[in-house]
């Protein structure tokens, strides 16, 4: 259905909790790859332990995080945000103060990213909570807008600046910088004075372990939610999975300078700020399943070119082209699901819904990733990239062929 255009007064409640995000997303972005650094510079570890490093943290997070959803489900939002805000940055200041002293491990570096991810599983959920109920349902769609557009350019000028600052400061400055950001979000939460809505009452008072799997079980059984899910793991544990392969084929096989690498990927990301902006406008004129179709079938159809790539300036251009026509066309898609997911789910499953979102995703990127690893070691990176465009021309297949909505968005 189409989305109105008029104007949506989001109230000064989502303006602090976009605060909060905005500060988290640029520290974030800030400390792009930082542990990567650390444990290269610092504890000399070689490309298995920083594989390891990466995704064991968000595997044994996401297992960590399964029950927090039934946890978060019937408590007040904004403590458990800030508590998750708080936790994240005291981790991260782990990492400075151990380095200071000398007793910085690989172990420890293990630990923390563990806890981080388990925390951002977590603060999501709640966040994504919460937004349903300060934010009128025809406002989800510009609230999710903005927050996809401060999540691209925060990657747009966060990792540059904070390579500078690492080769100017030295290499854990910016895990300093991520964990202020967290304080600093946990801060913008607090000042938020509107009476949060009491949460939704447990049906019994004993924990029953169904609760554990009750995201899941909700996901699954709504035939839209179901669809979209199954897609979205797929899609993003492709595209995410390609990500080191195409370094290694950028940088060691067809030796691009290491400028231009970061060149191909910093610029594209230009087109999640225009694909974010235009996210409602679209909706608004063409109508939310008419975007979620054409723009979840065009996401698919761009990584199959980063297989055709070459030496020297057509290389190079066929990676920015490729890049910048799917962020586009992801900018434009997730925002608009994200406010579909959040309109369309009951009331008091929010919580337990997005966690088992988030669980899953960061499952099915770690393995995938570590898939798509093992297959370019038995072949090459260009034919593993080659075999995720192909697979993710197949995707589609799965998104929902009729989308209904419960609420407008």
């Amino acid at each position: 259905m189409p989305v109105s255009r008029r104007k949506v007064n989001l109230g000064r409640s989502f303006g602090w909790l976009w605060t909060a995000y905005a500060v988290s997303a640029y520290g974030t972005g800030l400390g792009f790859g930082a542990f990567s650094v650390v444990a290269i510079t610092v504890l000399n570890a070689g490309s298995a332990e920083v594989a390891a490093l990466s995704s064991s943290g968000l595997v044994i997070g996401a297992l960590l995080a399964i029950p927090l959803g039934p946890w978060m489900e019937f408590r007040a939002k904004r403590p458990v945000m800030i508590t998750m805000d708080v936790i994240r940055s005291a981790a991260l200041v782990s990492v400075p103060l151990a380095y200071a002293f000398g007793a910085l491990s690989f172990a420890q570096l293990l630990v923390v990213s563990v806890v981080t991810a388990a925390a951002k599983i977590a603060f999501t959920a709640a966040s994504g909570a919460y937004l349903r109920t300060i934010v009128p349902a025809d406002g989800l769609l510009v609230a999710t807008s903005r927050f996809e557009s401060t999540t691209w350019s925060a990657t747009i000028v966060g990792p540059p600046l904070g390579g500078a600052a690492i080769g100017v400061l030295g290499p854990v400055t910016t895990v300093v910088m991520d964990a202020v950001s967290y304080l600093l979000s946990a801060l913008s939460i607090a000042a938020i004075r509107q009476p949060e809505p009491p949460p939704s009452p447990r049906q019994t008072s004993a924990r029953r372990w169904s609760d554990l799997v009750e995201g899941w079980r909700y996901i699954l059984a709504h035939h839209t939610l179901r669809r979209f899910f199954l897609n979205v793991m797929l899609v993003n544990g492709l595209i995410s999975a390609t990500e080191p392969l195409l370094s290694v084929l950028m940088l060691s096989d067809l030796g691009f300078p290491v400028w231009q690498y970061g060149l191909a990927f910093a610029v594209p990301c230009i087109g999640g700020l225009i694909g974010s902006r235009l996210a409602r406008r679209i909706a608004s004129r063409c109508g939310e399943q008419t975007v979620l179709r054409v723009f979840g079938v065009s996401r698919a159809c761009w990584p199959l070119g980063l297989a055709f790539i070459q030496p020297g300036l057509p290389g190079l251009v066929i990676v920015m082209a490729t890049q910048l026509g799917l962020i586009i066309c992801m900018s434009v898609f997730n925002p608009v699901l994200a406010a579909y997911r959040l309109a369309g789910t009951d009331a008091g499953r929010h919580a337990r819904m997005l966690t088992a979102w988030s669980i899953t995703s960061s499952i099915s990127i770690a393995v995938i990733t570590m898939l798509w690893g093992l297959l370019a070691q038995v072949t090459s990176p260009r034919a593993a990239i080659a075999l995720a465009g192909v697979l993710l021309l197949a995707t589609p297949f799965l998104l929902p062929r009729r989308i209904t909505t419960s609420q407008p968005v």
